[in-house]
């Protein structure tokens, strides 16, 4: 198992540990409404599995509202042993002045999916930011899959999400994202003030696997070029040994061929795995392809089919 969890969760160094971008640090301010560390602004959701009696389990909870779970399921006809759990926000969103922090760690052997109630949103903010935090820590031989729905930036929002993946040798983590350019019924595509990514996938001896940053400003005329005049960017990494990288790649672009996607599929480094990234103006397009892929690496890592994860 992963290092033990901090004695004070609710302590400011904790939840607002990290590296903060310049371009969101610029917009720290202490709001008129609750300010950061208030009640209700600080959700923090830290979560432990372990096998025990041949199937993974919740062996340590912790939330603080407006972050929480329900209880894991086990829905996998294929993988019965696999814990499978939604994250949920009481909120309904993220507002100004809002720090959320998510810890997830997996013990060896392990099988854990993850995933969203529904999308993220990021509400319209007068004064500050908003910032999430999420570490996911998989020990060897641990299968974890964190797939949550995607992210959509209202009007005037400063946000920035950090994303720490470790990944202990003999394991496998396959992580996906979507970014929306806004509240596009609205008509608010790239209204956003501010919105900054930051993904970190490493071995437990700090080794670099992947590294992906991204800004977008548009007020500053910063960013939403990587959209390639798209209203979707998504993006799955799969790291494993449990094929070699290039058939993973294969795997990922086999899945995604013939679709009429704008889309790249790379290999990690260390031979560790591959990664896709594809830009789509159709929400329901843009969901199938990733759904696809990630159903494909599943079938090639696991010999075995994803369950149907319907959201209702």
């Amino acid at each position: 198992m992963s290092a033990a969890p901090p004695a004070d969760r609710l302590d400011p160094a904790h939840w607002a540990a990290g590296h903060l971008p310049a371009e969101v640090a610029g917009w720290a301010a202490r709001p008129d409404t609750l300010a950061p560390g208030s009640p209700a602004k600080v959700g923090v959701l830290d979560l432990a599995f372990a096998v025990r009696g041949g199937r993974t389990e919740l062996v340590e909870r912790y939330q603080k509202t407006p972050l929480q779970i329900m209880r894991p399921l086990w829905i996998d006809p294929a993988r019965p042993d696999a814990a499978h759990v939604y994250l949920m926000s009481t909120g309904g969103g993220i507002a100004q002045a809002d720090r959320y922090r998510i810890d997830v760690r997996c013990g060896p052997g392990t099988r854990v999916h993850l995933t969203t109630q529904a999308a993220t949103k990021v509400f319209r903010m007068e004064q500050d930011y908003a910032r999430q935090s999420v570490e996911l820590t998989a020990a060897e031989g641990a299968y974890l899959e964190y797939l949550p729905d995607p992210l959509i930036p209202f009007r005037d929002s400063r946000f920035h999400q950090r994303t720490t993946v470790t990944a202990a040798p003999g394991s496998t983590v396959v992580l996906g994202e979507t970014l929306t350019a806004g509240r596009l019924a609205r008509g608010e595509r790239h209204a956003y003030r501010v919105l900054a990514t930051d993904l970190r996938i490493a071995r437990p001896d700090g080794t670099l696997l992947a590294v992906d940053a991204l800004r977008l400003a548009p007020g500053a005329g910063r960013g939403p070029a990587v959209f390639a005049g798209r209203d979707h960017l998504a993006t799955l990494f799969a790291v494993s040994d449990l094929r070699p990288a290039g058939e993973i790649a294969d795997t990922l672009h086999r899945a995604l061929d013939g679709r009429g996607l704008l889309y790249g599929v790379s290999t990690l480094p260390e031979d560790s795995g591959a990664w896709l990234r594809l830009l789509e103006d159709s929400p329901v397009r843009t969901a199938a392809a990733l759904d696809a892929a990630w159903r494909a690496v599943r079938l090639l890592l696991t010999g075995r089919p994803a369950p149907d994860l319907r959201k209702t």
